[in-house]
C-alpha cells in the first residue's frame, strides 16, 4: 500500500477508495486512475516496485478480506482500511525501520513530489500527477534547491549564456 501511495503520489483517501475489480487499477499497462480532491480523475503510472508489492499483496488478499469486500487493501477484520490505520501502519513501520519523529501518509506525497521535481525540473508534469488545479499548489510543498534553480537559469536565460 504504501508503494503504491509513493510510486503515483496517491492521497490517503484515493489509495483506500481502490477496489480489486474496478478497473482503476491496471497492472499490466501499469496505471492506476483515481478521483481525488474536487471529483477531478487522474491516471497515475505505478513504477515497478509497486506492482511487485502489489501482486504479493493480491496473493494474500483473498485469505484476510471478508466475503463480498470489494476494497484492494482490507485491515485486519477483513473490510476496508480506514485512513487512521493506513496512518498508524505507516508510522508503526517507519518507526521499526529506524525513522525518527512522526511520520504521516501525506509525507509519502511530498517526497513524489520534491523527487520527480528535483530529478525532470518539470513543474507542470508534477502538477498533472499531484492533480493540482493551481501551479501554485505545487509550488507550496515542492522544491527546488539552488544549484538546480541555476543550473535552469544557466541553461535557458539568454543573459546568463556567456558570448
Amino acid at each position: 500500500m504504501f508503494d503504491v501511495m509513493s510510486s503515483a503520489c496517491l492521497r490517503r483517501a484515493e489509495v483506500l477508495s481502490l477496489d480489486c475489480a474496478d478497473g482503476r487499477l491496471d497492472l499490466k499497462e501499469s496505471l492506476v486512475t483515481v478521483t481525488g480532491k474536487g471529483s477531478k480523475t487522474r491516471t497515475i503510472p505505478v513504477g515497478s516496485k509497486a506492482r511487485e508489492a502489489l501482486a504479493a499483496w493480491l496473493a494474500v488478499r483473498a485469505q484476510i478480506a471478508a466475503p463480498q469486500e470489494t476494497a484492494l487493501f482490507v485491515g485486519a477484520r477483513g473490510r476496508r482500511m480506514s485512513g487512521s490505520t493506513l496512518a498508524l501502519r505507516l508510522h508503526t513501520w517507519a518507526q521499526a525501520q529506524g525513522a525518527e519523529g512522526a511520520v504521516h501518509p501525506h509525507m509519502l506525497r511530498h517526497s513524489f513530489a520534491s523527487h520527480v521535481l528535483q530529478s525532470s525540473q518539470d513543474l507542470r508534469a508534477v502538477q498533472e500527477m499531484l492533480g493540482h488545479a493551481s501551479i501554485s499548489t505545487t509550488q507550496i510543498y515542492t522544491h527546488l534547491d539552488f544549484q538546480s534553480l541555476a543550473k535552469v537559469y544557466d541553461a535557458a536565460h539568454p543573459r546568463a549564456k556567456k558570448k
